[in-house]
This record gives structure tokens, sequence and C-alpha cells, in this order.
């Protein structure tokens, strides 16, 4: 079959550079019609760096990309969707205080006689919305909708425009499990209608679910292209990091010392939803061991730990952290009391962007006298800390230390706030979603910095979406049911279809069926 039939998009010897780094070097991928095509690859292995030159984000310095067989200029956004080339973005590209359909209708607005009819728009929405399963309020507003909400306002905004190549970049990152199969169905469906899509993914499990074919890069080359079907998970791992992974972690039976944080009767109202998020929760962690907090998206967890790091104030009830209330004070006292955090949203409260990666990774601690003298700081200190953090965490950035963060992958953003938090050296660390948006490589190496330091006598709350992640590392399991504790278990002793039952509502200890 010819080139020209087969395939409808081609990147052929791709190069872009940016400064100190070569992100993409001479990269070939062929996108053939109607298939689900995964990319993988490490964190900053150039990934979004090639589909943002697809998507006219970027321009390369050598290479040609052709769509179905004729090669084209792709110098912007508009003349990629000129071409129906269509992205899903990591970090949505939405208008918080616009409802949904003026998101979906935004730079392809229907007009008449110069004024915007938003009829017919409401009514090819609606359509759209019916036909691939993607119901959203079309009259929220995109800052009181879901993150998982808001990835179908995104995936409505390429279908308006009538893409063809759809370009999905770490879509299940910020999912639930049930939302991310949800995804999964509808990228199926997409393709079934002739779409052709390009998924960048870290998670090996969905690659091999969801693609028909997999490309991996690794450091900005292209190490190949595989049939899924004739894959495994551990091969694909190999390929990416370029060695054997260790997907489960391994761990010495915990040994428990006394306890860091004691959580009671705990209250918390939520501000956006007008209720209260978290009803009574009583809990407590201690030395020695890393207590994991499950649940589906949006049953509290974020306000819980709100109120425990001073993001939130608490309406009740009182946390008490290494002998010491808390349950009032400032962030900067709580830590200063011995608390590490890993925050969910990692550009909200996990970094300054447009601060350098030498200056974020010292951000509490630059008044300490490893940092600064007679209030002057000491730029040599810090930059020798960094260096070091770099090395050890292995953050993956074009000029080192001085880079700006806002230039990094996610991926490496996350392991730069990670390295602060855990090399802070503090009895209590909450983690929040801490692998999120991580490659195999850079999962393994933080789970077994979590276990090490469970290992050296911290306490751990950990807070995750992930049931692999859960069952892995946790060595007790809360679950949260719409702002209560439903359950406790062990995970030697609980399988991860009964937690799914505990998550969902449909059981809680002490009593049967709440749904």
């Amino acid at each position: 079959m010819a080139n020209d039939e087969r395939y409808v998009i081609e990147m052929l010897h791709i190069t872009k550079e940016f400064p100190g780094i070569k992100a993409n070097d001479d990269i070939t991928l062929q996108l053939r019609k109607g298939e689900i095509h995964a990319l993988l690859g490490e964190n900053g292995a150039g990934k979004s760096t090639l589909m943002s030159v697809l998507f006219g984000l970027y321009t390369p310095e050598k290479g040609i990309i052709k769509k179905d067989g004729k090669e084209v200029k792709i110098n912007d956004p508009n003349d990629a969707t000129a071409l129906n080339i269509g992205m899903v973005h990591q970090h949505f590209k939405l208008v918080d205080v616009f409802t949904v359909l003026d998101n979906i209708i935004l730079g392809a607005e229907d007009t008449r006689f110069g004024f915007l009819s938003k009829k017919t728009a409401r009514r090819k929405v609606l359509e759209l919305e019916d036909k691939y399963g993607l119901h959203v309020d079309l009259d929220a507003k995109v800052e009181n909708i879901t993150v998982g909400m808001q990835q179908r306002v995104e995936i409505l905004k390429m279908l308006y425009r009538d893409n063809e190549v759809l370009i999905f970049d770490e879509p299940t990152a910020m999912l639930t499990p049930q939302e991310i199969e949800e995804l999964m169905q509808i990228m199926r469906g997409l393709t079934k209608e002739g779409k052709s899509i390009l998924f960048i993914s870290h998670k090996l499990n969905e690659i091999m679910e969801a693609s028909d074919r997999v490309t991996v890069l690794r450091k900005g080359r292209c190490i190949g292209t595989v049939n899924t079907s004739e894959t495994t998970k551990e091969e694909l791992s190999r390929m990416m990091v370029g060695r054997p992974v260790q997907l489960v972690v391994e761990k010495k039976p915990a040994v428990l010392g006394e306890e860091v944080l004691n959580v009671s009767d705990l209250h918390v109202h939520s501000n956006m939803y007008k209720r209260e998020a978290v009803k009574g929760v009583s809990f407590s962690v201690r030395k020695g061991e890393i207590v994991c907090v499950a649940g589906i998206d949006g049953n509290g967890q974020t306000e819980l730990v709100g109120a425990l790091t001073g993001l939130e104030k608490s309406s009740k009830g009182k946390i008490t952290l290494c002998g010491k209330n808390i349950s009032s004070v400032s962030v900067k006292e709580r830590s200063t009391a011995g608390m590490s955090h890993i925050p969910e949203d990692r550009h909200k409260f996990g970094l300054i962007l447009d601060f350098t990666l030498e200056e974020n990774l010292v951000l509490q601690r630059f008044k300490e006298k490893e940092f600064s003298k007679k209030g002057f700081i000491r730029f040599g200190a810090i930059r020798s800390y960094a260096e070091k953090l770099i090395k050890q965490y292995d953050i993956r950035s074009g000029q080192g230390a001085v880079t700006t963060v806002r230039s990094m992958s996610g991926g490496n953003q996350q392991k730069a706030i990670v390295a602060r938090e855990i090399d802070r050296g503090l009895p209590f660390i909450i983690a929040v979603q801490p692998t999120r948006g991580l490659d195999v490589g850079a999962i393994e190496y933080i789970h077994n910095q979590l276990v090490r330091q469970r290992d050296e006598g911290k306490a751990v709350l950990l807070v995750s979406l992930e049931l692999d992640e859960v069952m892995n590392l946790s060595d007790r399991i809360l679950v949260m049911y719409e702002g209560e504790i439903v359950g406790e278990f062990d995970p030697k002793k609980v399988t991860i279809e009964e937690l799914g039952l505990y998550m969902a509502g449909a059981r809680r200890q002490g009593g049967e069926a709440t749904a």
C-alpha cells in the first residue's frame, strides 16, 4: 500500500532544539488513519515537544511534516486547525470564568451580520455530546466543574472544529480510574468514526489497553515503533528507560513508632461546593508507616489535605502534629512544626513557575543558616545544594539549576517538588498524587524514596487516586466517601475490587450499602 494511502500524518526526521538541549533529535513518527498511536517516553524525552511541533506551537530546525501524503507547513495552531489537527494539552487551555459553551466555540464562533449566534453552536455541541457520550453542563462556568469534565470540554472543542487528527497529551494524568475507563471508551469510539489519535502517556496499563501501536522516545531520540499486541509492559519499560524497571515496590514489614499526626473529629466546609466536604474524620499516622487515603476524586480528600496543611480552615476538630496542636496555626508554622507537603496542584501550590529551579528548591529554606548569612543570601551554597538534588533525583532541564521552572516538562517539575520536600528531612510528609505525570523509572524512584522515609522512622500520609500505587505503597488504607472515612484496610488482606465497592459508596464498615 502506498504511503499516501497508509498514513494520515508523517513527521519525518524532526529536530527541535532549545538552549542547552536537543529535545527532538531526528525523530520519525507515522500515524495511520483510524488508529490510536501511543507516544511513550520518560519525563523530558521530547514527547510533548514533538506534538507541539505538529500542532504549530514550535517550528522545528529540521524535518518535514506530511498530511495525507502531501508536505505541509504548520507555523501556528491556526495552520494545524485548518488541517483538521486538534490537541488536548496536559494543562488545559480553558478560560475559567467563561461557560463551557463559550470555551468550546472560542476562536471558531458562528456569526451572522457581525453578531454571535449561539443557538446553532449549542445545537451542534449537544449533538456531539449525544454522539460521543460526552455530557457536560454547557452553562456551567469552567472554574466550577471537575478536572474530568474540563477534559470533556477540551475534547468537545476538538470535535466542534471537525478535527480528524486528535492529539491527547497525558490525558489521564488528572483523572480518576472511572474517568480513565470512560476516556478509553470515548477514544475507541472516535477511531471507529475514522478519527486518528496520537496519545502521549506514561501509564503502561493504559497504553497496552488502548493503543494499536507504540513509538518509544528516550532522551530526544526515537528508540522504535512496535505493535502493542506484540509487546509487553516489561519490554516497553525497558525501551523507555534503557534498563529493567521494578514495577512492584519491595518493602520490609513496617516497624511502628510513636504517633506523629492525630486528627480528631475534623470538619471542613468547601467554599467551592458550598457544603461540608469533610465530616467528622478521625485517624492517626505513626512513625514508620505509610497511611494512604484512597477514594474517587471529589470525596473530600482535597479539603482534608487543605485543613491539614493550613491552606483551608477547618470548622471543627483538632489536628495534633508531634504533640503540638496545629489546628489554627499558619502554613509556615505547620512547616516549622515538622510537616512537608507534596501538593496535588504543582503549579498553584508547589512552584513559582517564573523562578529558577534552584530558587524553587530552597523556597522554604532560603533564610536558614546554610543559605544565608547576616541577612544576605549565599548564592553559591544554594547553587551547590540545587546541583546535589538535580543529580540525586535526575531532574532534567535545559540549563540545570538556572532553568526557569515554567520551561521544564511536567514530570521534571514534579520531581523538583518531591526532591525539595523529602530532602527537608521532616518527621511528617503529606504526599498528594506524588507520581502524577511521571514515567515508570521516576515512579519507581519516588516510591522507593517514600519507603526509605518510612523505614527511617518518618510518618507518611499518601493521598492517591491510583489504586496500584495505593496497594503497592501503603501499610494501612483509609477509604474516603462523601467526606467520611468508610473503611480502614490492610493492603495484604483486601482486593482492588473490594476497595472499589467502598470507594463507590456501595459498602461501609459498620454497615452495608450506603448507595
